[in-house]
């Protein structure tokens, strides 16, 4: 049975005999981690050399049965499918990988269980996938590790144990799996099952960040559009998708065709680089870049230099064609062009190497805001290369370059913040930073994957893969499982716990600083989703996402609840106040704020003339005969008038 309580505190298992039990397993990990070394230390399989070129006898290497050999090339077949940098073939790798699986081919039987728990290319069998997980970790394998951590870190298919999660997520972490380092720096940074530790977290993120940064090209690699379920539906109303229409690409090509030289660009980018749903493509990167050339246009220039000073699937690496195309865009002008030539000139290729030259060309694109030039000109800043070594004007160019989203620029300035180099040393920051890197893998790719799943109506799948990635600490994915599970749209929970599981999931995207997901609290307290009614903790997380993060939706709550009373002082004024904000926040809030202040007014007017009316009505009461002759006022009042009728009789006589 599904547990609430052991699931979502964070407390629960930390009492002393789990922690016993934890630190028994990290011990037992370590003494056969520090024996797997020993033993990898004896036991060499081939003959090398030492440092004194010595000859240094080794065991020979033991031979691979027949079928192990098929098995290992059928793994090395799927292998290079799924790693192409482009035009992969999934489905093909996983009939190789299935086949090798089959003869139980260990790294195989991984790529085999994940397809199995995420529905990749396989149908989504939890069951099965559990199983290979628990035999893969018995082998000793990292990712069936992490396949079981994250099972029992979110309950499917086990029971919910984030003690279990954690010994296993180390035990994965221990055996270089990055996706399990990542997963622990985010617990660690966020508190989730252990107790806060920046420092801790700082170490898991940096081995990770370190792996990406390491494999980033000059080129910055593919573009990760990170998509927001919620946003891209209210979007979708307004027609401002992130995704780009099949008819607006339609059109661009077109356009291309007509001899349009910025369509022509425009497309040629969107191909070589990817992103707004459409998949990268050199062969037509190149086909749009060399008609642009044509034209003469310096962007066209210095992209099919950057094509040909990397190498793809398109052109042959040539740093002299590169040189041509980067000079003839420099030579106009053009940022990249100058990038590119300084690049060229700070490795010495095709060219002489010369720092001057590089410092000249980068200096000239950083000036024009060129994310690139900024990047290398802090390199050349930091390193003292062709120029004195200045970590001031290092931090500046990098904080540059990190705004326009360069991945090695956040690595650079989260390794002088973990460092205090030409800063005061800041752990929070160096985490925050260095997460922001470590989001930016080849893994970040199951991101656009999931949304694919969700437009084409494979909502378990989807959200199986947006859970896989909230475990890892992506916000985005966290918020799009908890509005998947909002919206009711998969039925892979039980109903009694959709809506916990949904807050569970807002509350830790409000962490990270999500503004609808702090309003979604909001909401859920209010209202009682997933949690009793708590008009007071509604009023705290309105307030922050007021304050914070300037939500017009967040401050239109705070007047209704200062209006109604509920959990805040009932205040018109405030209220009217608040509603006022809410409309000079967002043109969106003008309507429903106008519609409350005549609400408000109208209410407010009634009540006070409602006060007036009593006031009228005290008077009235004293006035009152009864009130001021007793209940025999009638026999006073008929007495009073008739000495006043005989008065003026007499008056009548007189004259």
């Amino acid at each position: 049975m599904y547990s609430r309580t052991e699931k979502y505190s964070s407390q629960n298992f930390v009492k002393w005999k789990t922690v016993l039990i934890l630190s028994s397993l990290f011990y037992l990990c370590f003494v056969v981690h520090m024996t797997e070394a020993n033993e990898g230390t004896q036991e060499v399989k081939k003959q090398s050399k030492d440092k004194t070129g010595e000859d240094i006898e080794e065991e020979p290497q033991e031979e691979l049965t027949t079928e192990q050999r098929q098995a290992q090339e059928y793994y090395s077949q799927g292998e290079a499918l799924i790693n192409r940098t482009y035009d992969k073939d999934q489905h093909q790798a996983m009939e190789y990988f299935q086949m090798a699986a089959k003869l139980n081919h260990t790294q195989a039987l991984e790529h085999v269980a994940f397809a199995y728990i995420l529905g990749d290319f396989l149908p989504q069998d939890t069951e099965k996938a559990k199983l290979m997980f628990q035999d893969l970790a018995a082998r000793g394998s990292p990712k069936g590790q992490l396949g079981l951590a994250f099972l029992y870190s979110t309950g499917i298919g086990v029971n919910s144990s984030q003690a279990k999660s954690l010994v296993y997520f180390t035990f994965a972490s221990l055996g270089g799996d990055p996706l399990a380092q990542m997963s622990l720096g985010y617990r660690y940074w966020s508190g989730i099952g252990v107790e806060r530790k920046c420092e801790t977290a700082l170490t898991y993120y940096r081995k990770v960040a370190t792996t990406v940064a390491d494999a980033v090209t000059m080129s910055g690699g593919p573009i990760v559009q990170r998509i927001r379920l919620q946003e891209e539906a209210e979007n979708q109303v307004t027609g401002q998708s992130m995704m780009m229409d099949d008819d607006l690409l339609q059109y661009y090509h077109f356009l291309a065709d007509k001899g349009d030289v910025q369509a022509q660009v425009v497309l040629g980018q969107l191909y070589f680089q990817g992103g707004r749903g459409v998949g990268i493509n050199h062969e037509r990167a190149l086909h749009y870049f060399l008609m642009a050339a044509e034209s003469g246009n310096a962007n066209a220039f210095a992209f099919l230099g950057k094509m040909y000073s990397e190498g793809s699937p398109a052109v042959k690496q040539s740093n002299e064609t590169a040189f041509s195309y980067f000079k003839k865009a420099a030579d106009k002008g053009n940022p990249v062009g100058q990038t590119g030539l300084g690049m060229l000139y700070m490795y010495g290729k095709g060219v002489d190497k010369d720092y001057a030259k590089a410092i000249k060309y980068f200096s000239l694109a950083a000036d024009q805001g060129w994310v690139d030039g900024q990047l290398q000109l802090a390199l050349m800043y930091y390193g003292g290369r062709g120029t004195r070594r200045d970590y001031k004007l290092a931090v500046k160019y990098f904080n540059l370059a990190s705004q326009g989203g360069h991945v090695l620029a956040f690595y650079n300035l989260a390794q002088m913040h973990a460092t205090g180099t030409g800063v005061l040393r800041n752990c929070h920051t160096a985490v925050e930073l260095f997460k922001n890197v470590a989001e930016r893998g080849r893994w970040a790719e199951m991101m656009p994957e999931a949304y694919n799943m969700y437009k084409e109506g494979h909502l378990d799948q989807a959200l199986m893969k947006y859970v896989f990635l909230a475990e890892l600490g992506y916000e985005v994915a966290q918020s799009n499982v908890a509005y998947m599970l909002d919206q009711g749209e998969v039925g892979m929970f039980e109903n009694t716990e959709v809506l916990e599981r949904a807050l569970l999931q807002w509350s830790r995207a409000a962490s990270q600083g999500s503004t609808v997901a702090r309003v979604k609290m909001g909401d859920y307290h209010y209202y009682g989703y997933g949690t009793k009614i708590d008009y007071e903790t509604a009023a705290s997380h309105y307030r922050l996402a007021s304050e914070q993060q300037h939500s017009a939706q967040a401050m239109f709550n705070l007047g209704y609840m200062h209006e109604q009373g509920l959990g805040l002082k009932q205040d018109v004024h405030l209220a009217k106040r608040f509603y006022d904000m809410a409309a000079e926040t967002s043109v969106d809030a003008h309507v429903p704020v106008t519609l409350a202040l005549i609400k408000l007014g109208l209410f407010y007017g009634l009540e006070v003339f409602s006060k007036e009316m009593e006031d009228y009505q005290r008077l009235f009461t004293r006035l009152d005969p009864r009130f001021l002759l007793g209940p025999d006022w009638d026999i006073y009042l008929m007495t009073f008038l008739a000495l006043l009728l005989g008065f003026i009789v007499l008056l009548r006589r007189v004259r």
